[in-house]
Parts: structure tokens; sequence; C-alpha cells
């Protein structure tokens, strides 16, 4: 069942328990905030799980973002928590994990390699990643790493939530592709091998490949939004207008 009241508050309430989402949407200034009680609209994965040792904990979070967002010429990449969904989870498509040949796992949070990994990639999926394409954090704390399937469509509009600089997020499926694509050859570094999406910098933009610029933005009814795609960069990966601080300063 859900309950909608729709005035600064929007809650849901969809069974089972542990899918309780409560959110508050309101103004503060020159910014809108989505505050929530960090759990979804829908079931997530079981944690503990293979690749992710953390268990899923219910907490208050807050983000505020610019309610008049400004595109500059040049982008940035400051915020590696990247969005916040319209029902309160937070939008983190990069991972703090790096490979690292002195690790038992081969990943640690040293980046002295210079590859990244990705969590989910064209062939599989890490860190306990469930069907929603998430997981928790260290904290307990529930992030989205790619498109969820229970936003799409989420209330009858490709509207999924807001960027830390204020753009709204959408997702219109096939209509709009990602300019990203994976590079051809090998890796000239440990740890070897051909390119094949395990690592960020597996990928390179081409413009013009796809339909989306390279912070996966583009125009929708006229104005300038990002999407959120199936394929890699699944959400925007930097921003061209300015972050607010509570997408630098919680997670990553």
């Amino acid at each position: 069942m859900r309950l909608f009241t729709f005035n600064i508050f929007f809650i849901f309430f969809i069974m089972p328990a542990l899918a309780h989402n409560e959110v508050r949407i309101y103004k503060q200034g020159n910014f809108n905030c989505i505050s929530s009680n960090g759990s979804p609209n829908h079931e997530i994965g079981e944690f503990p799980t293979k690749g992710n040792p953390n268990k899923f904990k219910a907490q208050k979070i807050n983000y505020c973002y610019p309610n008049n967002p400004i595109k500059k010429r040049t982008f940035n990449n400051r915020a590696s928590t990247v969005g916040i969904t319209l029902t309160g989870i937070p939008i983190r498509p990069g991972t703090a994990d790096w490979y690292d040949a002195s690790s038992p796992r081969l990943h640690s949070r040293n980046k002295s390699s210079g590859w990244n990994l990705e969590a989910i990639t064209p062939n599989r999926k890490i860190f306990g990643i469930d069907e929603n394409n998430a997981h928790v954090d260290n904290k307990g704390l529930y992030h989205y790493h790619g498109m969820p399937k229970a936003l799409q469509n989420f209330n009858g509009k490709t509207l999924i939530g807001y960027a830390a600089d204020g753009y709204e997020i959408h997702y219109v499926g096939k209509n709009q592709v990602s300019s990203w694509v994976i590079k051809k050859g090998k890796r000239n570094t440990s740890p070897f091998g051909e390119y094949d999406g395990s690592y960020f910098q597996d990928y390179i933009f081409e413009e013009g490949h796809g339909t989306l610029d390279r912070c996966n933005g583009g125009t929708l009814n006229g104005k300038y939004v990002y999407f959120a795609t199936d394929e890699f960069p699944f959400f925007p990966r930097c921003h061209w207008g300015n972050v607010s601080k509570d997408f630098i300063l919680k997670g990553g």
C-alpha cells in the first residue's frame, strides 16, 4: 500500500517492513532538500552477503542542492555522491576501491595502481550489488551504483532525482545513450588484460558516439538535465554546476 501527502512531506509505505520508506522534500533558502530514513521504496538484497560484509542500517540522511543550477563551461568531479533520488537514497556510481596486487582481495583503498574498480561491469557485478543495482557501505547506508528497477517510470514520470548541482536526473531507457565506450586493446600496467569495463579507466568518452555529453547530460523538453542510463556511466560522474557540500562531505 502507498500513502502520499503532497505538501512538504512525501511518505511511502511499502511492504515488507524492511522497505518502509520515509521521505521529506522541502526548501531551505536557495536550496531544495531531500531527507529520508535511508530505507528505499523496495526490498533490498540480503546483507551481509558475498562481496559485502556490511549490514543494512536505516538512518537519517539529508541532502540539499541548489534550486537554481547554473551550467558552466567546465565540468567538475568534486562529488562522488553524485545525486539523491526522490525516495531519499544516495546515488554513488563509482567505488572507493582500487586494484591492489598486494591485497588478498586484489583491491583496497590504495589508489597507487591507478585502476579504480567498477561495481557494475558488462559481464558481472561485484561488492554484493543487489537486483536494484545497490548495496550498503561500511556505515550500513544503502546507495545506488546503477539505475534501480524500482524507479523506472516512477509515479508515471521520468524524473528519478536530483544531482549534486541541482539539475534533474531522468531515466528514459534507450531513448538516451551514453557516449562513453570501452577502450580497445590491453591495459599497459598491472592488472594488464583486455579493457573490459572492470575499471573506470577502461572507458573513454567519445563525443557523438551516443546522445549524451561527458557528464551524461542532455536536453529534455528544452532544458538541460542529467540522465540515468542502463550502461556506463549509469549516472553523471561529473557536474557542470556548483555542487552542494552535502554531496562532497557525505560518503563516497
